[in-house]
């Protein structure tokens, strides 16, 4: 009886010790990855380090997304890059939820928010490169839909990206806001790639975006979906700094000025199909 008490008694205690082992490795691996992300804002180029962190969204082609390589590319991560090179930083490209990049942003996870990032209307809320892409606000259609301009999107059901430009055109008391209550719906989508796989199940009627994005969204698939020639707005891209960074920012705006002047970022905007679009040098 003694001797099965021991052996109980002796695995219990086995037991026990490994449960300390496992909690013990838990806290070393919860404490090096505080220690790795604290390291990684100390170096960040806003803190005086080395290191370019660069917040964009992941599905929004041509400006960044992942190839068929499985690695982030577009106009801006290229730029972002170019920028890099000069400066002898080394870039991080971060993806994000489109809808938490002030989170990212405020929090210094991120140095910059780089990724067709409309500034009208948002002038006090960033410290801002100088704008670099004339862009306009479209609706994409099927071309089959029977919808020619935007007075016929009256009942109809519209998709377009959370905390997109869009989304505060036709939602947050915008421009066109009246046209959006005309709508049977508005309904909101973390990415473009998703709401323009709801065009295309037919669940939505219209997506709202970027006209650069609707070109190449069209562009990679079937000739079956357009562009209404009515535009909803004009605006411009530029790059988003945490507000009060100017010296960043003033580092950032030098190096893009030289790279536009020699041929750098028209050669990329060539490459992605935007070169109609610049508008440095204006």
């Amino acid at each position: 009886m003694k001797k099965k008490l021991a052996v109980v008694l002796i695995a219990a205690l086995t037991v026990s010790t490994l449960a300390v082992g496992c909690g013990s490795s838990k806290d070393s691996s919860s404490t090096d990855t505080k220690e790795t992300k604290t390291e990684s804002t100390k170096d960040s180029v806003s803190n005086g380090g080395n290191t370019f962190t660069v917040g964009f969204d992941a599905e929004y082609p041509p400006y960044g997304y992942m190839d068929d390589d499985g690695e982030y590319t577009g106009f801006d991560l290229e730029l972002a890059q170019a920028v890099c090179d000069l400066e002898g930083w080394t870039l991080v490209k971060k993806p994000i939820n489109w809808d938490s990049k002030d989170m990212e942003l405020n929090s210094g996870s991120i140095d910059c928010i780089w990724n067709g990032f409309t500034m009208n209307g948002r002038e006090d809320d960033y410290t801002w490169s100088d704008p670099y892409v004339n862009n306009e606000q479209v609706m994409i259609v099927a071309k089959d839909s029977g919808i020619k301009k935007l007075a016929d999107l009256k009942d109809k059901y519209v998709g377009v990206q959370a905390g997109s430009a869009a989304l505060g055109l036709l939602k947050e008391g915008g421009d066109q806001e009246d046209l959006a209550k005309t709508f049977a719906d508005l309904q909101e989508y973390a990415d473009y790639n998703t709401a323009f796989a709801e065009l295309q199940a037919g669940t939505v009627d219209a997506v709202a975006m970027d006209i650069g994005v609707a070109k190449y969204q069209i562009e990679s698939r079937d000739d079956g979906y357009e562009i209404l020639d009515e535009k909803l707005n004009s605006e411009q891209y530029a790059i988003g700094f945490k507000k009060g960074n100017t010296e960043l920012r003033d580092k950032v705006n030098a190096d893009i000025k030289k790279l536009y002047e020699d041929g750098t970022v028209t050669k990329l905007a060539e490459k992605y199909g935007i070169d109609d679009m610049i508008c440095l040098g204006e």
